[in-house]
């Protein structure tokens, strides 16, 4: 059916005074039909010899009839006729236009306001549903750790698919590939169609694509043949623009909110900047076992078992407690990272994850302060009955995580760890013993009284001991 209606535009006022007025100039009679043969115009047509088509584009709409000069009439409508057809066009495109600029800013507005992944992902399918008619609708994603293509958010039937798909899988894979936006109306005649727990027969699918970037797709589908349009496709690719600049951020904050877990936990063993630069992977810092020369700090408290049956437990933890906030900050002012703690023994290493210049000086300096910081803390219980003493050595050990697949420790392993852990036993309170390599390393520095060659427990030959004089 034609657009524009022949019998409406000759009966407008200043159409109908214009053909009045050439008939009038032409002193002939003439007559006008529709595409159907039905007279709009005149009487008796049946004298009258000549028949001049009225076309709107390649359409046929209706026919002037009478003499030669009735050709002009037929020119003047068939004029009239497509600049009806030009000004509804540009009406319906202002319209579209409006709708995509009133969508635009209706979803920017409500995309904005969400950052959590799975609601962005509803709420794009519930604003392209209220937009493209369909049984179906997907948001899926490409995962990281699977690199496949998977359903994150669905309505309809999509909703009960578990449907996973490498890139350049099926018709959502290839589109992901491409990047390139497609109608398909009818998807089981595409031989990239495979099969799904929801049947469709009509498929319209775009990327979810960011300047960096293909995240995804987003689908709507029919279970019945639709024929779905370019305008259908405007839309979609214009909300699919919103979607992922929107999935892009929530995605941005759900990192940022993990990155934020990883730094306050690894904050807990390590000092701020060298959170910074593990999370960073900044110079050489790995996680993975590998053999590394660093320096181990062993500090106990003496005494401690006895000490905790003069105080009920949870006075024992609280000042355990601030023991360690003073002990911790010491060690990682200096560069060091703590290990572990066992008890109310602190295990700390200096060289690791990330290599530390003068690893032996720093812990001295470190041991020192430690010493020098437990008469300062502000508990009268904590300075009279925390004395400590501290073993530290140095060398080649393996350092990284240690472990199952369920539970790992970062960690140090060899036989410089028990070094380190055996000179502590053995010194006495407010004692810092340190092996001959540390001593040769830091003896420019410091002020050490010679213990001699020590005889330690797994050890075969004797090691020789200095004392921290400080």
């Amino acid at each position: 059916m034609s657009q524009i209606s022949l019998r409406r535009l000759i009966h407008k006022k200043e159409v109908a005074s214009l053909i009045n007025d050439l008939s009038n100039v032409m002193k002939r009679p003439l007559c006008i039909w529709d595409a159907e043969g039905r007279v709009l115009i005149g009487n008796d047509c049946t004298d009258l010899l000549n028949k001049y088509p009225v076309q709107l584009a390649d359409e046929v709409i209706g026919w002037v009839i009478g003499f030669e000069n009735a050709s002009v009439v037929a020119s003047l409508l068939t004029y009239l006729a497509n600049q009806e057809l030009e000004k509804k066009n540009l009406a319906r495109e202002t319209l579209d236009k409006y709708k995509e600029i009133n969508l635009l800013y209706n979803i920017s507005g409500k995309l904005s306001a969400c950052l959590d992944l799975n609601e962005v992902a509803k709420l794009v399918i519930n604003e392209a549903t209220k937009l493209i008619q369909g049984t179906s609708a997907s948001v899926m994603l490409l995962d990281e750790k699977t690199q496949r293509l998977e359903i994150i958010a669905a309505c309809g039937k999509a909703n009960e698919s578990k449907l996973t798909l490498l890139p350049g899988e099926g018709i959502a894979g290839s589109i992901f590939l491409t990047g390139r936006a497609e109608i398909i109306n009818d998807v089981e005649s595409d031989p990239r169609f495979v099969p799904a727990p929801n049947k469709s027969k009509s498929l319209i699918c775009t990327p979810l694509k960011t300047q960096n970037a293909v995240l995804g797709v987003l689908n709507i589908s029919s279970e019945e043949l639709v024929n779905y349009t370019a305008q259908d496709l405007k839309l979609l690719i214009t909300l699919a623009s919103q979607a992922a600049s929107a999935i892009e951020n929530a995605l941005l904050h759900k990192n940022k909110l993990k990155e934020e877990r990883i730094k306050s936990n690894l904050e807990r063993y390590v000092s701020a900047q060298l959170v910074e630069a593990i999370l960073e992977a900044k110079d050489d810092i790995s996680l993975a076992p590998a053999k590394r020369d660093i320096t181990i700090l062993f500090s106990d408290i003496r005494n401690f078992t006895a000490k905790c049956e003069e105080l009920a437990p949870e006075a024992i933890v609280e000042y355990l407690n601030e023991y360690f906030t003073h002990m911790v900050e010491v060690i990682f002012r200096n560069g060091g990272t703590v290990n572990k703690f066992v008890g109310d023994m602190i295990v700390a290493m200096f060289g690791a994850p990330s290599r530390l210049v003068d690893s032996e000086r720093r812990s001295i300096e470190t041991a020192i302060e430690m010493q020098n910081r437990l008469k300062t803390i502000p508990v009268p219980w904590i300075k009279k009955n925390f004395i400590t003493g501290i073993g530290i050595s140095s060398g080649e050990v393996v350092v990284g995580n240690v472990g199952s697949p369920q539970h790992m420790d970062y960690t140090a392993i060899g036989d410089k760890v028990n070094i380190a852990s055996r000179l502590q036993s053995m010194a006495k309170g407010e004692q810092i013993l340190v092996s001959g390599k540390i001593y040769e390393a830091t003896q420019n520095y410091f002020e050490f009284k010679k213990v001699g060659l020590v005889q330690v427990k797994g050890k075969k030959n004797p090691i020789e001991v200095f004392e921290v004089v400080y």
